[in-house]
């Protein structure tokens, strides 16, 4: 993965809880800030997708997208950028560590590069606000099933 941002967030729930709400991905518009859209495009094993086509718009960054997901059962899923519009990369992942008392620490790395011109600073900051608002999003999404 190339120059990434990360930060993690402890969430009421055991992994596999986490994992399902990550993996249900029609329900993102309900609670991912931003996502217009997604559509399960390449169904994989279970409920596990593959490919994923999401509609974003969080200022600046308002494209079309499709990603590929690896799944490592309720560990890790990591994903990449199939195709975009604006987008030239969008690499990132969510990996869980089950805490042992019934709460799961979830980690977001996000690595992405846009077709327009951005200081890498201004990249990284976009990247953080990013992660810190959807680790928040899943954080309530899980705790409130």
């Amino acid at each position: 993965m190339a120059e990434q941002t990360s930060s993690s967030i402890t969430i009421d729930a055991p992994p596999a809880d986490v994992m399902a709400v990550i993996a249900d991905f029609e329900s993102y518009p309900a609670w991912a800030k931003g996502v217009k859209e997604a559509e399960v495009t390449a169904p994989g094993t279970g409920d596990r997708a593959e490919q994923v086509y999401f509609a974003l718009d969080v200022s600046p960054i308002k494209d079309e997208y499709t990603l590929a997901y690896d799944w490592d059962g309720d560990r890790e899923v990591t994903w990449t950028l199939v195709e975009g519009n604006m987008l030239r990369m969008l690499d990132g992942a969510y990996t869980l560590v089950d805490q042992g008392d019934g709460t799961t620490e979830v980690t977001y790395r996000l690595a992405l590069d846009v077709s327009i011109p951005l200081i890498g600073m201004l990249k990284r900051k976009g990247e953080k606000i990013l992660i810190d608002t959807a680790l928040k999003g899943l954080k309530k999404r899980v705790e409130s099933l």
